[in-house]
């Protein structure tokens, strides 16, 4: 067997790729590799990647060739590679580019497919079938533009992805610079190298894709300087009211545009600008359940020449229908992660577009870029009361909703609050009843979806200003609220086992403050909150965290 014990990487049959991090080749191999593979842990010795058809198709779609793909694990390997992974690489990458999107009139696309094969199998599928127009030959197929979108989310589906070169339609231009002292402050600001790099490796790419940054790393900055180097009018999507404000306040602060020039198309207010700001809830509003989106063609006819999908992870299922219709706008998605639980990570490649630029947490906080987190879960024992609700639960939700709100967790959060006094602290939490007592006892304000949007910016106004200290937040606190103070967050219960949900809270006290962060959990000790705590633990340690453990001693 060959064998060279000097280089870094190990291929496995699995399709995963492990990385030692003390090997003088490390960073050489990384840059390497991080094109086609996607990073999955990145704890202190070994990382691992894996070869799978999205980061293969993210590969593709941005240019890396396959020979280029092969050669990286060529020279780096301890090994020789498996068989497999090399015929399934091989297959996978040949995916990209045999089916091609192009316009053939303003009325009609032209979708070609390069394989018989795959030509046969698209024709016979009826999900295919009722979004073509026309068949001219065995590989050649005529499209109503109005299925752009739904052809893509379909045949993805199928495991075959899509070249859209149909091109966009341009908006009227619009002069958007960058200023190089804030309005507000008048402070110096300038964009950061590897925000340049994410700006630039998407318009490089052709306008459409996605850029993962970590919280508190600026994506808001990326999506600003996109809209600069674009030029045309911007539709800006975010997932509430207040993350909307903040893209508004931002837009006024750093560049030069006017209010007269920002629109805002929310529950608050409707008024359409060059630049407008909406919310994905405008965007899918019903008056019925199964009624029509009563706002989706006003907000989305208009001549936008870019669109920004702020926290693209959450688009809620409604959305994805009306991204698929369009397909004729540069699209940007911004997220600190492309993780979802759900596995529809495919539907933002087929609707949005390919990774174009990621960047680790890990080299973020090496460059001082986003704090130093210190990730700390504390066991807390059950009140004999409760340890006999759950032990007799009928079910598991019932048994982990107990353990979760757990009442002697009130009094560690006091504790850790008193620790750390003084400093900006968020206690989050999932259940309205647990926040509601929790905030009563610790004579603090509550934030939760029920409060009116108003109230809840005053509150986010007050914290940012130092005039409040500790909030108690509910999962609306999860996206896109800049509170740049936060230094401490206490998770008193969460969604399960969500790592997607994990990422957005420590995301929160990320933002540089020129000393550590501290993310606390709080988890009910032989309970079934414990469960699903270790799935959440798994996540930051495969990011690189130090996931401490403490037993809390009553």
């Amino acid at each position: 067997m060959t064998y060279h014990p000097e280089r870094p990487l190990i291929v496995q049959g699995d399709h995963t790729l492990l990385l030692e991090t003390h090997n003088p080749q490390f960073a050489e191999a990384r840059d390497a590799i991080a094109p086609f593979a996607e990073l999955e842990k990145s704890p202190e010795h070994i990382h691992t990647y894996r070869l799978h058809p999205l980061s293969l198709w993210n590969a593709a779609a941005s240019g890396h060739s396959l020979e280029a793909a092969e050669a990286a694990l060529l020279a780096f390997s301890k090994y020789a590679i498996p068989s497999n992974v090399l015929i399934e690489m091989r297959r996978t990458f040949s995916r990209y580019g045999q089916l091609v999107l192009t316009k053939d009139d303003e009325h009609t696309l032209r979708l070609t497919i390069s394989d018989a094969f795959i030509a046969a199998q698209v024709a016979k599928e009826k999900s295919v079938l009722s979004k073509i127009k026309q068949q001219l030959n065995k590989d050649t197929f005529l499209i109503d533009p109005a299925q752009r979108g739904a052809l893509k989310h379909t045949l993805i589906k199928l495991g075959f992805p899509v070249d859209d070169q149909a091109g966009f339609k341009d908006s009227a231009e619009l002069n958007i610079t960058l200023r190089d002292v804030t309005r507000s402050t008048k402070q110096q600001f300038a964009v950061r190298d590897y925000q340049k790099k994410a700006v630039d490796a998407f318009v490089a790419a052709g306008s459409h894709g996605v850029v993962v940054l970590a919280c508190g790393a600026g994506k808001t900055m990326v999506g600003m300087a996109t809209m600069a180097k674009i030029g045309m009018n911007t539709l800006i999507l975010t997932p509430n009211t207040a993350a909307a404000h903040q893209w508004h306040a931002e837009l006024l602060d750093k560049t030069h545009l006017e209010a007269s020039q920002l629109g805002e198309y929310t529950g608050a207010r409707k008024d359409i600008q060059p630049v407008t700001v909406a919310t994905y809830q405008m965007l899918t509003y019903r008056s019925e359940k199964d009624g029509e989106m009563l706002h989706l063609d006003v907000i989305t006819q208009q001549q936008w020449g870019l669109i920004i999908f702020d926290e693209v992870h959450v688009l809620p299922a409604p959305v994805f229908r009306a991204v698929s219709e369009i397909q004729a706008r540069r699209r940007l998605g911004l997220t600190a992660t492309l993780i979802r639980e759900d596995g529809l990570e495919k539907d933002v490649f087929s609707l949005i577009g390919p990774k174009r630029y990621d960047l680790p947490w890990r080299e973020l906080e090496a460059s001082g870029h986003i704090a130093e987190a210190h990730c700390i879960e504390i066991r807390v024992p059950m009140s004999e009361d409760d340890h006999l609700a759950h032990a007799v639960a009928e079910d598991r939700r019932l048994a982990y909703r107990i353990a979760a709100e757990n009442k002697i967790k009130d009094s560690v959060a006091k504790s850790l609050i008193e620790k750390h006094d003084g400093e900006g602290i968020l206690v989050i939490g999932q259940y309205i009843k647990q926040l509601t007592r929790i905030a009563k006892f610790l004579g603090a304000p509550v934030i939760t979806g029920r409060m009116s949007s108003a109230e809840r910016e005053r509150l986010y106004s007050a914290f940012r200003a130092g005039d409040l200290r500790l909030l108690v937040v509910s999962k609306v606190a999860n996206y896109a609220i800049d509170l740049p103070d936060a230094s401490i967050a206490i998770q008193i219960s969460g969604a399960f086992g969500s790592r997607q949900e994990e990422a957005q809270r420590l995301g929160r006290i990320l933002r540089p403050k020129g000393g550590p962060a501290y993310f606390y959990t709080l988890v009910s000790e032989d309970s079934e909150e414990l469960k699903f705590a270790r799935n959440r633990q798994r996540f930051l340690a495969e990011q690189g965290y130090d996931y401490l453990i403490e037993d809390w001693q009553v």
